[in-house]
């Protein structure tokens, strides 16, 4: 039996687009999404907070920048913020390790490959063919924001209860050692936030995965 052709004479098999995969499972986006948000209510609340009782005097968040208005209502903001971020990255770390996500994506990790994937980034040699897989630099980069993650979130639960974690507290190193472990993590986040829609808007198709999954 002759195979099928289209009207350009070509089989019909050598025309058909390949079926396209799936480069992130609904949890995984649905996850990311919810983090987004939770993330940018924390940094512009936090903003607000921080307004209250400056760090560093030559530093101070624009009203437009931040989240509740005043203090108390900053403080509103961060804690439903808190408590969105903390059950959405809990169920995100519970899943990466049952599921065997963190051990495909984030590793092997090493210092020559991270060097190596840096040197091709910069000269424009770094492949984005293959979206199922992280390149080295995207491998530390995820697995140091989940740390930064975790640390952020110890910091402000003894800055938020000092007495009632104060054994969580004294690993700071007190509440006033906590607000600047807090605050630079927090730089940390903003800094991977703008890397990472920078990297979204220069391959667009990743910034596509995340919505659709393919």
């Amino acid at each position: 039996m002759s195979s099928l052709v289209t009207e350009t004479g070509r089989p019909l098999a050598e025309t058909a687009s390949p079926p396209r995969r799936v480069v992130q499972p609904a949890w995984v986006r649905i996850v990311h999404w919810i983090n987004a948000i939770a993330m940018v209510m924390m940094v512009m609340s936090g903003w607000q907070i921080y307004n209250a009782a400056p760090l560093f005097k030559a530093l101070h968040f624009s009203r437009s920048y931040t989240l509740g208005g005043w203090l108390g209502g900053g403080l509103q903001w961060h804690f439903a913020a808190m408590w969105l971020l903390m059950v959405n990255g809990l169920v995100y770390l519970v899943l990466g390790f049952v599921t065997g996500r963190f051990r495909r994506k984030l590793l092997p990790l090493s210092a020559g490959g991270v060097l190596n994937d840096t040197r091709a980034a910069l000269t424009g040699r770094l492949s984005h063919a293959d979206l199922s897989a992280y390149n080295q630099v995207q491998k530390l980069l995820y697995a140091g924001i989940i740390v930064v993650g975790v640390v952020v979130v110890l910091s402000g639960l003894s800055m938020w209860k000092p007495v009632q974690f104060h054994y969580l507290a004294s690993l700071f190193g007190g509440y006033d050692t906590a607000r600047f472990v807090h605050f630079f993590c927090m730089a940390a986040i903003l800094a991977f936030l703008v890397i990472h829609v920078l990297l979204a808007l220069l391959v667009p198709k990743t910034l596509r995965a995340m919505i659709i999954g393919r």
